[in-house]
Formats: C-alpha cells, structure tokens, sequence
C-alpha cells in the first residue's frame, strides 16, 4: 500500500492539532487517531447540503449558515443548488483548513470559496448563532464526528439545551437546524425535541455511490 504522505499540521483554537495526509489522489484530515474527514467519503456530507436545501422550498433569497468548511463537499453540494442572490456565510474556526483547502486541496476545491454568494468568516459558528436573530433558513453544522465536541471541547456548547435554544432563535421560522454525526445518539435527539423542535433522523450512507459505513442527519425544524 501506497504510504502516506503528511502535508500539514494545523493548530486548533481550544482543542488538538489536525493533520493533513495524502495518499496518491486521497486526501484524509486526522485528529489524533481519528480520521475526521477522506476525500474518497463524500456522499453524506453533500447530502447535508442536497437533502436541507431539498426541505426549504420556496422560501426565496435563502440564507444559510455552515459550520465547518472541511473540504468543501457541503459547501459545493450547497452551491449546486442555490441560485445566484442567494447567501452562504461559512465560519471555519481553524485558519490552516482554508490554508489547505486554497493550496495542496485546491483542485478538490474547484474555487468554491471565491464563489460570490459565500461570506467566509474565520471564526467560532457558536459565535454567529449567538448573534443571529431570526438571521438564518438553514444552519448545518458538520464541526465533529457527531453532536459532541471531539474536536473542540467548547462544541459540546453547540448541541446543549441552551446552545439549542440560540440555534432556534438564530432560524427563521420555518427554518432548520441539520446536524451530521459519523451515528445515531438518541439523547441528543431527545434534546432537539425537548428544544422544541420537530426532528427528523435520516441514515446516509458515506459515499456518494450508496456504499460505505451509514452516517446519521438530524433535520430539526423550528416551527413556524
């Protein structure tokens, strides 16, 4: 097997560092041991982007919010489906993952993150749900291997009751909050619900070809 070959070492705010490796054409974003991210799995983190957009229909100039930019997949599954006037601010807390994504990842980029609709913000997406107020139709957040802060120990904040409630109140009505996570936790479905929520939990498999390990979404809807 072809060895890996590693690019990059990036400091993250408050938690370990990330590595970036490539191995031939595949690209993998690892935290300790953990592999957060391969260029080769990219199916439900479009499906992120595809199946929200797909539940917010006719809602006009839509403005979402992504947490995480990774390697873009949401972000470019996002773009394929919103017209032009239409608005992505993307907040990515880590600076040396935008560093990559314009260097050695910039052809797996395809220039997404010149796009005129995306606002890149190199910052906390806690801190813009914070001070959105009915700011948002969508928030996705895609910033761990699911609702708890491997990363970044601060992102459990994110998937608390209280960092719920900011969620809520940064959506418009109508609005959704989706979450990928690499499985299923129950009790954070129960708090999406507790939040007031309407909550639908979709298995999605990793690739874009239906195969590889089933990844879970929350789509958690603040009522109208």
């Amino acid at each position: 097997m072809q060895p890996r070959e590693l690019l990059g070492i990036a400091d993250v705010p408050g938690g370990e560092p990330l590595r970036l490796f490539r191995r031939g054409n595949d690209f993998m974003i690892v935290l300790d041991r953990n592999e957060l991210m391969n260029s080769r799995m990219s199916g439900s983190e479009a499906a992120l982007a595809v199946m929200t957009l797909d539940r917010l229909p006719g809602r006009g100039k839509r403005h979402l919010l992504v947490g995480g930019y990774g390697m873009g997949f949401t972000l470019r599954a996002a773009l394929a489906k919103m017209d032009a006037g239409e608005t992505i601010t993307l907040a990515e807390l880590v600076p040396d993952i935008i560093v990559w994504a314009r260097g050695p990842m910039a052809d797996l980029t395809a220039g997404c993150l010149d796009d005129p609709r995306v606002n890149l913000v190199q910052d906390d997406v806690a801190a813009l749900i914070d001070a959105g107020q009915g700011t948002y139709d969508a928030i996705l957040l895609d910033v761990d291997n699911g609702p708890d802060g491997l990363t970044v120990a601060a992102n459990d904040r994110l998937y608390s009751a209280s960092g719920l409630s900011r969620a809520m109140r940064a959506l418009r009505p109508g609005g959704i909050l989706a979450v990928w996570s690499a499985g299923p936790d129950e009790a954070f479905t129960r708090r999406l619900r507790a939040a007031g929520f309407v909550v639908e939990e979709v298995a999605v498999k990793a690739r874009d070809n239906g195969k590889g390990p089933r990844h879970v979404i929350w789509f958690a809807t603040r009522r109208r």
